[in-house]
């Protein structure tokens, strides 16, 4: 008993000293986002400003086009998110459940699509968007997550997967379609994985630089990580405003993550189960 009470407060020791080793680089970002630009470039660093500069936050709401670059963002986001759990979770119910010709073979083949480095199909989408005149629109950035994408559909797929067949037989019983046991009986019993899905599209979407990069060239049309590089030229002199400006920018991605934490948890929880 005394030793597994040691090991347990090793263990809670060791969680604790890693979180805050990683808290330590976010803690050291929120101090220089509140500094003046004299203490942001002070040598040595100066960790802690002597007066709090809340108002960094306030000009760089007002700087530029900073709210039509987090609504684009938001824009391209969550159209991509349903894109995302809607396609995926649709082709994976099929690979995981239906019978059709060259089942198996057809999911080897969007695997392998997994090792395309994304880079590679930039310039294929290019020449496509510009046919398609799609080109310095926000389309092309959460129109290619309506398609279903490798990963979603193997991590729909094997949720769908792990249910037993008692309950796709009994919906059959009552009268239920497939696209009736896919929507009444499956999607709410894998909530978690689609919570998985949303976070990492999500969060993908948000982030993303390369593709808008790439396909926007109108100012107002920009994202919100290449809305605030396109801004740098006016910090200079108060690139700690870019600070804030980053850290605003991770505010959604925390909201969704705190929002969907039980189900992201409850999915890691049951595959470790399983």
């Amino acid at each position: 008993m005394k030793h597994k009470r040691w090991s347990r407060a090793i263990a809670y020791l060791a969680i604790t000293v890693s979180a805050l080793v990683m808290l330590v680089p976010f803690a050291a970002t929120l101090m220089n986002s509140l500094k003046t630009y004299k203490e942001y470039t002070a040598v040595p660093p100066k960790w802690i400003p002597a007066s709090l500069q809340w108002s960094n936050y306030a000009k760089v709401l007002e700087l530029g086009h900073f709210g039509q670059y987090t609504f684009n963002s938001f824009f391209v986001a969550l159209l991509s998110v349903a894109g995302a759990v809607i396609s995926c979770s649709m082709v994976g119910y099929a690979f995981a459940r239906l019978r059709f010709p060259f089942k198996n073979a057809l999911f080897v083949m969007v695997l392998g699509t997994m090792m395309i480095p994304p880079v590679v199909i930039i310039i294929p989408h290019f020449i496509i968007f510009n046919k398609l005149h799609l080109l310095d629109t926000l389309t092309p950035l959460w129109v290619i997550e309506w398609l279903a994408q490798p990963f979603g559909i193997f991590l729909m797929r094997q949720a769908f997967m792990n249910i037993p067949k008692e309950y796709e037989e009994s919906a059959k019983m009552e009268g239920c379609n497939p696209f009736q046991v896919y929507v009444r009986i499956f999607m709410p019993m894998v909530k978690p994985t689609v919570a998985t899905l949303v976070i990492f599209t999500f969060m993908g979407k948000w982030n993303e630089i390369l593709a808008p990069v790439i396909y926007l060239t109108s100012n107002e049309k920009f994202t919100l990580p290449i809305g605030i590089l396109s801004l740098g030229g006016q910090w200079v002199g108060n690139e700690q405003l870019m600070v804030a400006a980053a850290l605003i920018s991770l505010l959604p991605i925390l909201a969704l993550f705190l929002f969907a934490e039980k189900y992201f948890v409850q999915n890691h929880a049951n595959s470790g189960i399983k």
